[in-house]
């Protein structure tokens, strides 16, 4: 079997065909999509079945890595979700210890991210980021709650309206990268893009007194879009019903 390949036009045909027709891809994921594609190539050279796999793969390496546009509530008493995701936990507990916001029990909210759901991270408020705090740890299941406190992860303390809040990013089973692009004293808007984790894991946030969840466990947040919590709301805790 012979392979008409011309300066990578095909390679360049294909990314312009997702970033115009589907949705954006995320420059962080080029390089990957070019490393499936050679390979689907190679691995045709040798039966062609496994080039129309590699392909698919190329395909969801694509789609892994899309960033679409979305639309953030402005309004400084929401928290917004910092990724796309299912609810995984909501629960009052004491932040990791390197956010340095003390041992008060605060409201964590957490979204867990499978190889199917966009990763790129978005600030869940507006204000300053006020520390980046990294740490190296294990990779254990990014849905079990000690992967809080045990798994590699990058945390940001923002300064908001309402205090000092954290975000952190987990890696998880297969995540291997933690990738954050602001920094500190750096200001962010609530929606805003500030990192990336590949290939699948969670984020939490971590909020002070006067927040209430507006999100049930199990839901299906997006990123920029979903209100996770709220804060100065008389109406209490969110109730919810499967339908």
């Amino acid at each position: 079997m012979t392979f008409h390949v011309k300066s990578g036009v095909e390679f360049t045909s294909l990314v312009n065909t997702v970033r115009n027709t589907l949705v954006p891809v995320h420059k962080e994921g080029y390089r990957f999509i070019a490393i499936f594609f050679v390979v689907s190539l190679v691995l045709g050279l040798l039966w062609e079945p496994l080039m129309w796999i590699g392909f698919l793969l190329t395909a969801w390496c694509a789609y892994f890595f899309r960033d679409p546009e979305r639309m953030t509530p402005i309004d400084d008493d929401l928290v917004i979700s910092p990724a796309d995701g299912r609810v995984s936990s909501i629960a009052v507990v004491t932040p990791p210890d390197e956010l340095g916001l003390g041992s008060t029990p605060m409201l964590r909210i957490s979204v867990f991210m499978n190889v199917f759901n966009c990763h790129v991270n978005r600030a869940p408020m507006s204000g300053t980021v006020r520390r980046v705090a990294y740490r190296a740890g294990r990779f254990v299941n990014a849905e079990l709650d000690k992967a809080s406190h045990e798994n590699e992860r990058n945390g940001l303390v923002i300064e908001t309206a309402h205090g000092e809040i954290g975000v952190v990013q987990i890696a998880g089973l297969v995540a291997r990268r933690i990738l954050c692009w602001t920094a500190e004293n750096a200001p962010l808007e609530a929606g805003e893009r500030f990192g990336l984790i590949r290939f699948g894991s969670r984020l939490d946030v971590f909020l002070p007194e006067g927040a209430e969840p507006r999100v049930s466990l199990g839901q299906t947040a997006v990123a920029g879009e979903t209100v996770l919590a709220e804060f100065g709301s008389a109406k209490g805790p969110v109730i919810s019903r499967r339908a």
